[in-house]
């Protein structure tokens, strides 16, 4: 079966704000991390039948799709896990403030591993809590730049300032890294984890965009001890590029964390959309997993060309080759110093290329000088970003 993915769609005809929107019609945007794909067809036929029905009133999730999602985890990662376990949320956002407002208490440590995805930092600080940060350490792999963990760092930012760190939020796969961790880098973590009494949040919601044959390691399948001090949050919005829908699930194996867990929810009413939880059905049955499996290869494909470009092109930008998710993260720091670049690499794309990158600082200490480009578009709109990024940097 083939699938549209070379298919450009406009999406500046829509009277609604979205990436393409964002910016002057000018501009080329690759920086928010959604796909430029059409959605799998039996999710739109999924909610064509919802609409046709004719009543948009008030939903829960009920038991059949929470034991679609269970049989999904069996399925992809041999976890067995209770439907009961398992809490529908409005998305992982949502999901990462609750964990960290029941995990902890205002000027208590919450853990993470910058550059990270921008809510694990300035989320936390919203919230009150002290924000830990154990950076990554990164570099040349392969021709190509290259994250892991710094176990020495995560020990240290855990004993760090005068109150004690109570939760750690994992990103895995890792944005904008794009690292899908070992299982030998998972149970280090936890191990120390467990030693110091810190509950784990793992987001986990770009764990089916897996390429080269990666795997995917949900750190709550380690063991026991480490399940009942996890929160696990997936969703189909980023697989299927339905994130608009609002609609993710939380998976909490253990009874007490669950049930402040869900009373935090009701703390602050929050629901999930009746539209999402039909598509999620559809999306995590099987019916497109096909589609799924011509997705990864087609990322692979975008992912291939731009590292060949951009290393033929500019030698002296560090890329990484990424594992999993669609998101190259770029070291534009050797072009800033050589003059090629003018300023904040953001800018300067934005600016010169008129290519709207995401910005590097957002992600925190490590991202100073970087910028994030997503390769989840057809390949004619990649090239033409790569073009744009090349008469921007000459």
């Amino acid at each position: 079966m083939s699938f549209q993915f070379d298919q450009v769609i406009d999406r500046r005809a829509i009277d609604r704000i979205n990436k393409w929107t964002w910016y002057p019609e000018d501009v080329l945007p690759m920086w928010l991390a959604d796909m430029d794909f059409p959605t799998p067809k039996p999710v739109i036929r999924a909610m064509q039948s919802a609409l046709k029905h004719g009543i948009l009133g008030y939903e829960l999730a009920g038991k059949a799709l929470l034991e679609i999602v269970a049989a999904r985890m069996e399925r992809l990662y041999a976890w067995k896990i209770s439907p009961d376990a398992i809490v529908p949320l409005p998305g992982i956002g949502p999901g990462l403030s609750a964990f960290v407002r029941i995990a902890s208490s205002p000027g208590e440590g919450v853990l993470a591993q910058p550059p990270v995805f921008p809510p694990f930092i300035q989320g936390v600080s919203l919230l009150g809590r002290a924000s830990r940060k154990a950076k990554l350490k990164h570099g040349i792999r392969g021709g190509n730049l290259y994250y892991e963990m710094d176990f020495a760092a995560f020990e240290k930012a855990v004993h760090t300032g005068n109150t004690s760190t109570k939760a750690f939020l994992l990103c895995n796969p890792h944005n904008p890294v794009g690292r899908a961790y070992t299982r030998q880098e998972l149970g280090r973590i936890a191990e120390i984890c467990l030693e110091r009494d810190i509950l784990i949040c793992s987001d986990e919601i770009h764990s089916e965009i897996l390429l080269d044959g990666a795997g995917h390691i949900p750190i709550a399948t380690l063991s026991p001890e480490i399940e009942r001090k996890t929160v696990t949050l997936i969703g189909p919005g980023k697989t299927f590029n339905m994130s608009g829908l609002f609609c993710a699930f939380a998976i909490i194996p253990d009874r007490k964390l669950r049930k402040k867990f869900e009373i935090e929810l009701k703390r602050t009413v929050l629901e999930v959309n009746n539209m999402g939880l039909v598509a999620a059905r559809t999306a995590y049955s099987g019916e497109c997993d096909e589609w799924l499996l011509a997705l990864r290869k087609y990322l692979q494909a975008n992912r291939d060309l731009a590292l060949a470009f951009i290393k033929s092109e500019f030698p002296d930008l560090h890329v990484t080759a990424p594992e999993a998710t669609y998101l190259l993260w770029l070291d534009c720091n050797p072009l800033v110093k050589a003059g090629k670049i003018k300023g904040s690499p953001y800018d300067h794309f934005l600016e010169k290329g008129k290519l709207a990158l995401t910005n590097g600082d957002e992600f925190g200490p490590g991202g100073k000088g970087f910028v994030r480009l997503n390769f989840a578009c057809p390949r004619l709109v990649l090239e033409e970003g790569l073009v744009r990024m090349k008469k921007a940097i000459a």
